[in-house]
């Protein structure tokens, strides 16, 4: 840890401390024990713990959960100055007592559960390249409303809007910046000509046994998706598609959960979650996924969160044994 870290690590402590003893109305921090917490700040009070998450809040209930049944206390209240509501909704998942705090200024109040997103559809317009994406050889998805195309996985192309002019049109690219140059380095090329190229690059560096690469490094979690969408068998499901997560995805460099639909061997409706690493958010997420799952389409389905084998945690699997409604983990190769 780098001086800078300690001295941000102290000065979250002090905060910490003092948020809960004017909360609790305590005369002083003796009762409240500090302890490390990566991405924040944690004091231990009766075997509670108040952990403040203090980077990637959205995504913060899992780690502040798994930190406190690592060390085994019986109760966890959640601090942070966003992404409170998302944290909220996630902790009624759990038959844990978990109480989530947003922090306002140097007041503590009780977070309320931020509502799902209602089903977005696709502009009409921009629906309209679903075949021009299939020409090129990608394969097309709609994610909240934005439709993009995918090579296992990787987008490369998205239907836009330009804010300027009004324009619609398919730019090729992976993400906003690797479309723009693009545009300025091929822009008299047919979009369907370019598409095809970038399409028989990226598929060439996202198979088996190939050398690192940029394209085969970006979206690990939506290549496996891909590779599970066509052998739905191996999470146990007959059918499978990809569909769209609690919230967008900001940023096509994010590794992210992702998320698929379908109906498993036994008939009943399945939620499969996709991640490709040591998640330490990933229970929360899925246990959300699922639930954002059956709102939009009135299911009540099961839950498999897939990845592979070697970042399946003792602590996950912990959090996941917390879960109101049952769910499981299965191991699928990289």
């Amino acid at each position: 840890m780098s001086v800078d870290d300690a001295r941000k690590s102290q000065l979250l402590s002090l905060k910490l401390r003092a948020l809960v003893r004017e909360h609790l109305e305590i005369p002083s921090d003796d009762s409240l024990t500090p302890v490390v917490f990566a991405r924040g700040a944690a004091v231990v009070q009766q075997n509670m713990a108040w952990v403040l998450v203090e980077d990637n809040t959205s995504r913060g209930l899992g780690p502040a959960l798994l930190w406190t049944l690592k060390a085994g206390h019986v109760s966890l209240a959640v601090l942070a100055s966003s992404g409170t509501g998302v944290m909220a909704r996630q902790a009624a998942h759990f038959n844990f007592d978990i109480a989530v705090w947003h922090v306002n200024e140097r007041t503590l109040l009780a977070a309320v559960p931020e509502p799902f997103l209602e089903p977005a559809q696709p502009l009409a317009e921009h629906a309209d390249f679903i075949p021009l994406i299939e020409a090129g050889g990608a394969t097309p998805n709609i994610e909240h409303g934005i439709v993009t195309g995918e090579v296992l996985g990787l987008e490369v192309c998205r239907a836009v809007t330009d804010r300027h002019t009004g324009e619609i049109r398919l730019e090729v690219g992976m993400g906003a910046h690797d479309r723009e140059a693009f545009a300025l380095l091929h822009g008299a090329r047919p979009t369907l000509e370019a598409l095809a190229d970038v399409v028989s690059s990226v598929r060439e560096h996202r198979r088996p046994g190939v050398l690192a690469h940029p394209f085969n490094r970006i979206a690990p979690e939506r290549l496996l998706r891909a590779n599970v969408l066509v052998d739905p068998s191996l999470v146990g499901a007959v059918r499978l598609d990809a569909c769209d997560p609690p919230a967008p995805r900001t940023n096509v460099l994010d590794i992210v959960p992702c998320v698929a639909r379908g109906v498993d061997q036994a008939g009943h409706d399945i939620v499969v979650v996709f991640t490709s690493g040591a998640d330490p958010d990933i229970v929360p997420f899925a246990l959300d996924a699922r639930a954002y799952v059956d709102y939009v389409h009135a299911t009540s389905s099961d839950l498999v969160i897939a990845m592979p084998d070697s970042h399946m945690t003792p602590t996950n699997r912990a959090a996941l044994e917390r879960a109101c409604s049952p769910a499981r983990f299965v191991a699928v190769a990289p």
